[in-house]
């Protein structure tokens, strides 16, 4: 009975083991996928910022040689 015991101990103690290792990844993962959605979420926001604060009017995009030729054809 002795010997059952003490194997079944050892048995608990292994996989106590392998799901403290398995825990500890799991919370290793969390961290850096926590650090990379931080990453994310600031690109965005400064995206987003840049979008809103330095968009150019539409008339800057088009190229000035091209408003000319609108401009002399009658198509502005």
């Amino acid at each position: 009975m002795q010997d059952q015991l003490e194997q079944r101990l050892n048995e608990l103690k292994s996989e106590f083991a392998v799901g403290q290792k398995t825990l500890d990844d799991l919370e290793a993962k969390q961290v850096n996928l926590r650090q990379t959605l931080l990453r994310i979420s600031g690109a965005i926001q400064v995206l987003e910022e840049l979008l809103h604060t330095e968009l150019p009017p539409a008339a800057e995009d088009v190229d000035p040689q091209a408003q000319t030729a609108f401009a002399t054809n009658g198509l502005d």
